[in-house]
């Protein structure tokens, strides 16, 4: 399920809350405005952390839980109910998720929900032709999509979606550890990533996100039969940025990537699926695309009570942190990325890039560290960091003639290669703020604040795996036979970032 950011479009995977401007106001330009209390379409009310206490109106009991809504509107019984978990925050109401409703067998249907009660494109603006042309355009799917709830919440009740998009502004962006991605941080509490390459990816993202809102536009002149239902100014004239990036976000986090199906259900939002659901990653069972509905079948034995899993897809905890607001201590889909570039200035630059390029490799190559297999990425660097090495043109053309990375390897090559992928890795760990022992105090604390939890549990693992890489470059250091010999001089060494 998981979703990449492909020419400057957000493609993420599924995401928690929806909390959309409520505007009943005829002018849905004024954005502001509070009635009895309410706020009308005030991002700061309605999502932020820090915001007054959550106000619940008693007209909503008329409607009854989300489940009861399915039930009544064609959701045949299931073997799932819905349980609630206190939030981290009093101000906040209970996140909801889903359990299992009496004993489960591996293979058990937990529950099927028909198509009528699924949001894709294809419902959405129902034509699929429209559908494709949006996303292979300027638009992911995750903004057609927010851009549709948004709309539909102005309608309040009178929407057929407001039992659903009330359970999502129930949820406010919250993932299983009550964390909203930290795309909705501040700027303090992104600073919690600092030294992590993924403080780098959620500025990265929140741009794509800017860029997707000035497109919006876009979707009401496209698709003008869709939005003629509603009353009100398009789409960058009725919300601000804030609320929709609230939407995006929330979007993201619930979306579900459904197989085997055309483009416009591919992505797919699923009352019962996340973030009712729990993504674990070591979890098999996902939500599939079966005749007329979107199943899923367990892959575990579950008590009645326990909370139902499904996959999150090969995730590494920087997306999982992004997508869902969550981190996973047993991730092994967890991994780093280390970059090596052969330099530019090299008067042999063109051959070697030759020579890499016939191993598979590129002039800039991203290295994946999978935790767990950090030795394993070392010794894959290796022969590409002693080829940027290799300064005498008759040893660069012993290699050119060789089949596979072969290189020749001096002593004292191997001593500066191996040097400067020690010197790299101190770096990396010396760019954080905090070391493993005062993380593992940090998270210690049961009153750590949520979101400064999540992310210095990823920091940590982030760590794990930069200290386990050093520890297997300085154990082949301790290997090298002679240890009085020096490091060669490499005026056009790799770089590494």
């Amino acid at each position: 399920m998981e979703l990449t950011c492909l020419h400057n479009k957000c493609y993420l995977p599924p995401s928690p809350y929806i909390s959309f401007p409520l505007l009943k106001n005829p002018n849905p330009r004024i954005f502001f405005r509070k009635r009895n209390n309410l706020c009308l379409a005030s991002a700061s009310d309605t999502l932020v952390a820090g915001s007054g206490k959550e106000v619940v109106s008693k007209k909503d009991d008329e409607f009854g839980d989300l489940k009861s809504w399915m039930h009544k509107n064609g959701l045949p019984p299931c073997k799932v109910v819905l349980k609630e978990r206190p939030s981290y925050d009093e101000k906040h109401r209970p996140i909801h998720y889903v359990a299992a409703s009496e004993d489960l067998q591996a293979g058990d249907v937990a529950f099927s929900v028909p198509n009528s009660l699924v949001v894709t494109l294809e419902r959405v603006l129902g034509n699929e032709t429209v559908a494709e042309l949006l996303t292979t355009n300027k638009l992911s799917e995750l903004a057609c999509l927010a851009l549709y709830l948004m709309y539909e919440k102005k309608q309040g009740k009178k929407s057929f979606w407001y039992p659903y998009i009330r359970e999502l502004d129930r949820q406010r962006g919250r993932g299983q550890m009550a964390v909203e991605s930290p795309l909705l941080w501040s700027e303090d509490e992104l600073a919690y990533l600092t030294g992590s390459p993924t403080k780098a990816e959620v500025l990265e993202r929140a741009e794509g996100i800017k860029r997707e809102y000035n497109e919006l536009d876009t979707v009401w002149f496209m698709a003008g039969s869709l939005f003629q239902q509603y009353p009100y100014d398009i789409p960058t004239e009725a919300f601000p940025f804030e609320i929709f990036k609230q939407a995006f976000v929330a979007v993201q986090s619930c979306v579900v990537h459904l197989q085997k199906v055309a483009l416009a259900r591919r992505f797919a939002l699923v009352p019962l699926g996340p973030p009712l659901l729990a993504y674990r990653s070591n979890c098999k069972a996902m939500l599939s695309a079966v005749d007329g509905a979107v199943e899923l079948v367990v892959d575990r034995p579950y008590k009645a009570g326990e909370p139902i899993v499904v996959w999150c897809g090969p995730q590494p905890n920087s997306k999982l942190l992004i997508n869902y607001g969550f981190v996973d201590d047993d991730n092994s889909y967890d991994r780093l990325i280390v970059e090596a570039a052969l330099n530019t200035e090299d008067p042999q630059y063109q051959d070697k890039r030759l020579v890499v390029q016939r191993n598979g490799k590129l002039s800039v190559q991203a290295f994946q560290v999978y935790a767990g297999k950090e030795k394993d990425a070392v010794m894959d660097m290796l022969p590409y960091l002693r080829l940027g090495y290799v300064s005498d043109p008759s040893e660069m053309q012993s290699v050119l003639s060789s089949q596979g990375p072969v290189c020749p390897v001096s002593p004292c090559m191997e001593r500066a290669v191996l040097d400067q992928l020690a010197d790299y890795f101190e770096g990396r760990l010396a760019g954080y703020p905090t070391t493993l022992n005062e993380d593992e105090s940090l998270l210690a604390d049961p009153n750590l604040n949520p979101r400064r939890r999540v992310a210095t549990q990823l920091v940590r693992l982030e760590k794990k795996i930069l200290h386990a890489c050093l520890q297997a470059t300085t154990d082949m250091i301790d290997q090298l036979p002679d240890h009085t010999v020096s490091p060669c001089p490499a005026p056009y060494a790799p770089l590494l970032k």
